[in-house]
């Protein structure tokens, strides 16, 4: 949020809401470094690829996904939970470095 000075929120709590969640999305903040974010279909087919560097936000709500930290990098990663371990995704063969391409 940004907003002009003095702008007020007023002091709220958040009700329970029951919610079920489906399907996994996240939100990848860079605070470091230089990232490259390949891009799949719901099927696993490789699409295109990015880069994404300090400062840049992302939000990954359907398809497959892989990373490579180009250099050091620091991300924090926003997802709803409660987190399921390793029935919460399915891992796959990544595209090879040969077929990389960017968009």
């Amino acid at each position: 949020m940004k907003r002009e000075k003095d702008y007020f929120i007023e002091p709220h709590v958040h009700n329970p809401v029951e919610r079920q969640v489906v399907w996994t999305q996240e939100v990848l903040f860079i605070k470091s470094g230089r990232v490259r974010v390949d891009f799949y279909n719901d099927d696993k087919v490789y699409l295109e690829s990015r880069i994404v560097k300090k400062g840049d936000v992302i939000l990954l709500a359907s398809g497959g996904h892989g990373f490579c930290m180009l250099e050091t990098s620091e991300i924090i990663e926003v997802k709803q939970g409660p987190y399921s371990g390793d029935k919460d995704k399915t891992r796959f063969t990544p595209v090879s470095k040969e077929n990389i391409k960017y968009k």
